[in-house]
């Protein structure tokens, strides 16, 4: 991943073209999806590694660019899960994933 900063941040980012073919990962996407084939997984299909009922999700958010957030729990391990597009000159170019571990006790502030 080009982005240097990003192989650190606790944070999987997995990236796709607009094709649905996963172009980047960080180390922590590639450990999380290590069982998979980790960054061996750079230029296979993103829906191929999902089942269908998520295969279903990812080619809406594709249609129709849209975000997708929402929190699971695995193993006794909370996550928020941000499924979103990227643009590049104003023009779709692919999802990114972003997965990030939930602290147990996690603040919530209004503001």
């Amino acid at each position: 991943m080009e982005a240097q900063w990003a192989n650190e941040l606790a944070v999987a980012i997995t990236v796709t073209d607009k094709d649905g073919n996963i172009i980047e990962m960080n180390n922590r996407s590639a450990e999380v999806f290590a069982k998979y084939g980790g960054f061996e997984l750079i230029g296979k299909k993103l829906n191929d590694c999902h089942k269908p009922s998520s295969q279903t999700i990812i080619s809406k958010l594709e249609q129709e660019k849209a975000t997708n957030v929402y929190s699971i729990e695995k193993n006794g391990v909370k996550k928020l899960i941000y499924q979103g597009p990227w643009f590049k000159n104003g023009e779709f170019a692919g999802l990114v994933e972003l997965s990030m571990v939930i602290p147990e006790n996690l603040p919530h502030f209004v503001r």
